[in-house]
């Protein structure tokens, strides 16, 4: 995959996290958080399950950095950064 196909899942990989996890990120934030989430979802999905796909802008790629990204969030931001789904 490209480095322009790793930015531009990582951008909305990382804003899909940050809705899911209910944390509030600027872009460049969003886009750290879904690249980097697409290496954790990429070594979850291929080394640990054995999932195999196609890297690209397509969707299996979405959902893995998504996933991933999740993770992420999820471990390294507990209680830090979240609102109310309410608000």
């Amino acid at each position: 995959m490209g480095i322009l196909s790793y930015i531009f899942v990582g951008v909305i990989a990382g804003w899909l996290a940050g809705r899911i996890t209910g944390h509030r990120h600027r872009l460049l934030a969003n886009m750290v958080v879904g690249i980097v989430g697409a290496f954790i979802g990429a070594f979850v999905f291929t080394g640990l399950l054995g999932f195999r796909y196609d890297p690209g802008i397509n969707l299996a790629s979405l959902a893995v950095a998504t996933v991933g990204a999740v993770l992420l969030l999820s471990f390294f931001g507990v209680g830090r950064g979240r609102t109310q789904p309410w608000q």
